[in-house]
């Protein structure tokens, strides 16, 4: 857990090599951390206080508890998705310093899409909005776990630290950490929470497979932007199902 923290947020949680190499070795880890970021990030919805701001709350309180790296790695593969050429240029963009247009457009895109979810979520009412952004976070993190280990890593890196590392067989106690999510919903939401959790694994694994096919591997940019996308199709699949059933 203090190698997930310190991996995946800004909490002074102490993490050592030996932290590292166990979190390495647990993708189950990566679950766990979602639910201390979600359960945190997710308590503006609690606050009687007017919806639009319970939403830039949750906002402000996700990007301070994971800070920008994983947005970074969004707009890194937005870059590259944008480069025309051939997979050099791709890996050019990838790892220029500079953010152009494809990267801005992509964070941009994504953080409007973050914040309309977060209003769906939020009009759920205080407690489902909750148990709803613990899902999607959840969800996020476990399509994380499941690039960790089925993804073929890319250039040398922290993503090439981490993915590859275990079997697929891994994903059995991911699976099993994060089905709690879904098993707390109020009566009426459980569609709603499994959509969610769902969500998240399907738009890593699409990820995964463009990394794959245009950066050569799973990169720490790829796995950064599978966590920013996952929570993003969690909270619209959450929603989603809430609304139709």
């Amino acid at each position: 857990m203090r190698g997930a923290l310190a991996f995946l947020t800004r909490l002074p949680v102490g993490g050592d090599e030996a932290a590292w190499d166990a979190f390495r070795a647990t993708p189950a880890a990566f679950v766990v951390a979602g639910y201390v970021v979600g359960g945190l990030a997710a308590l503006p919805f609690l606050a009687p206080i007017p919806i639009p701001t319970a939403v830039a709350g949750y906002l402000v309180a996700l990007y301070l508890l994971t800070g920008v790296t994983h947005a970074d790695g969004l707009a890194d593969c937005g870059d590259a998705a944008a480069a025309h050429g051939p997979a050099t240029d791709r890996g050019a963009a990838l790892k220029d310093a500079e953010t152009g247009v494809g990267g801005a457009l992509a964070l941009g895109v994504t953080l409007v899409a973050l914040g309309l979810g977060g209003l769906g979520v939020a009009g759920a009412g205080p407690r489902a909005a909750l148990r709803l952004a613990l899902a999607a976070e959840v969800s996020a993190k476990a399509g994380m776990a499941t690039l960790a280990a089925l993804g073929e890593p890319g250039h040398e890196g922290l993503g090439s630290a981490v993915v590859g590392d275990v079997s697929a067989a891994a994903l059995l106690p991911t699976v099993a950490v994060a089905v709690p999510a879904a098993l707390a919903a109020p009566p009426g939401s459980t569609p709603a929470l499994v959509a969610a959790l769902l969500a998240g694994p399907a738009a890593a694994l699409l990820v995964g497979r463009w990394a794959t096919a245009t950066l050569g591997g799973v990169t720490g940019d790829a796995l950064g932007a599978a966590n920013e996308l996952g929570r993003v199709a969690a909270l619209h699949a959450g929603v989603v199902a809430w609304t139709l059933w």
